[in-house]
């Protein structure tokens, strides 16, 4: 195996390889897979969502085709508050459904569930008034009268509403996610965790409140929650203050009273303006077996045995390189980058980005990782060391040591449920990696 870890490139989506050549609305912000890996979709800042499909016709590899692209959410107006809000898609989430597709997606206050389908186009092909487009006199006998008749044109991809979930939310919804038992999914804003019913949309129920009376007070904010992937009742969310916490529905309507905590606070001997800052937690997940929770912060990653709130199991470094550099970071707001982090199929890889498209694969088991950089200019020119015999190698001297565009950046990924295969999205480009 070379250094890449057995990690090739498989295929890109987007033509736009000058960043300044690309629109806001361009810049692709939610990447997922379904739960079985044929659909991949994609949102964006203009509020679209793009959907592939997987190709069936390449038996040996995992490569995407696409399916369907629709509308999702429009750029609106909240009068009460003279607020504009985007069209943004902040999360999609993929629901269970048969014979048809179903998603979750939301920008920043409504959420909305789609059901994507084939339908065929049937189209009139005898009557008794036209013989194609020319008039026809009435039939004089009722022997003449013709059996109407219709042919099928065409199929095509229909998106349609089913419910949208709306006026729940007073901050911005960054969260959401669908509950192991596909009936329920939570909600998440900066203060609030709503819990809803798939099929109810003027109601939810808010199992998670930390807004205090005086806001002056506010101390922390939810940054990310999502449900337990295999028990129904449980769910945990992260927070400002580098905490996890996991709550149990089923001893408490609310999760603030007890569960289980799982925080590892900086070190006092080392604290700086910048602590708070980096040590905030901007995306946690459960691994697969529900049995290790997975949280990005800005440098690092941290992987959590749910059994042990202690430690954490392993600390790992993504790009130390930038902490001497936190202060250019803040001037430019870098720093508030909020990373995304995976967990692979099988729960023994994890995956998260870093600047100048660099993303970075890691074993759970041991102490190997892969550095790849999902960027169109490294495929054109075939940059010496990627893809080949030393690449991760290159790659990696190259991220600690050569200076990076901080408007590249690898936010946005997904992992497929079963097989080594990830979309990463970086700015306006999916790009699909598979290992052999």
């Amino acid at each position: 195996m070379d250094d890449t870890g057995g990690w090739r490139f498989a295929q890109a989506f987007g033509d736009k390889g000058d960043i300044e050549e690309i629109t806001e609305a361009d810049i692709i912000s939610a990447v997922e897979f379904d739960s079985t890996g044929t659909f991949l979709a994609t949102g964006d800042k203009g509020g679209r969502v793009v959907l592939f499909e997987r190709n069936h016709n390449k038996k040996n590899a995992c490569e995407y085709k696409f399916y369907t692209e629709f509308q999702s959410h429009e750029p609106e107006f909240d009068y009460l508050k003279s607020l504009e809000i985007e069209e943004k898609i902040n999360r999609i989430r993929w629901c269970g459904g048969g014979g048809a597709l179903f998603l979750l997606s939301t920008n920043d206050k409504t959420i909305k569930l789609w059901k994507v389908f084939e339908k065929t186009l049937r189209v009139v092909s005898q009557t008794n008034h036209y013989d194609g487009q020319r008039p026809m006199p009435p039939p004089t006998a009722v022997q003449n009268l013709k059996l109407p008749r219709t042919i099928e044109q065409e199929r095509i991809v229909a998106a349609v509403p089913r419910k949208v979930y709306a006026n729940a939310h007073a901050y911005h919804i960054h969260s959401i996610s669908v509950n192991s038992d596909q009936e329920t999914y939570l909600s998440a804003d900066d203060l609030r965790i709503n819990l809803w019913n798939l099929g109810v949309q003027d109601q939810s129920f808010n199992i998670v409140d930390i807004k205090p009376q005086n806001m002056e007070e506010l101390t922390e904010v939810i940054t990310s929650a999502s449900f337990h992937p295999l028990h129904c009742n449980l769910f945990m969310y992260a927070s400002s203050k580098a905490a996890i916490r996991v709550g149990d529905m089923r001893e408490a309507a609310t999760g603030l009273g007890g569960g289980k905590r799982f925080e590892d606070p900086p070190d006092p001997t080392t604290t700086s303006f910048f602590s708070e800052i980096i040590s905030s937690i901007s995306d946690a997940q459960f691994s697969p077996d529900g049995m290790q929770i997975l949280a990005r912060d800005y440098l690092t990653l941290k992987v959590w045995d749910v059994r042990n709130e202690a430690r954490p199991l392993r600390t790992i470094s993504v790009h130390d390189h930038l902490r001497g550099k936190l202060c250019d970071l803040y001037e430019n707001d870098c720093i508030f980058d909020k990373w995304e982090c995976v967990w692979g199929g099988d729960g023994r890889q994890i995956l998260t980005g870093s600047y100048h498209n660099y993303f970075r694969i890691y074993d759970t088991e041991g102490e190997g990782d892969v550095v790849l950089q999902a960027d169109k200019a490294v495929l054109k020119t075939k940059k010496p060391g990627f893809g080949g015999k030393g690449a991760g190698r290159s790659l990696r001297e190259a991220m600690q040591t050569e200076p990076q565009d901080f408007n590249k950046k690898i936010l946005h990924a997904s992992w497929h449920p079963k097989e080594p295969t990830v979309a990463i999205a970086a700015t306006n480009s999916l790009f699909v990696y598979s290992a052999a």
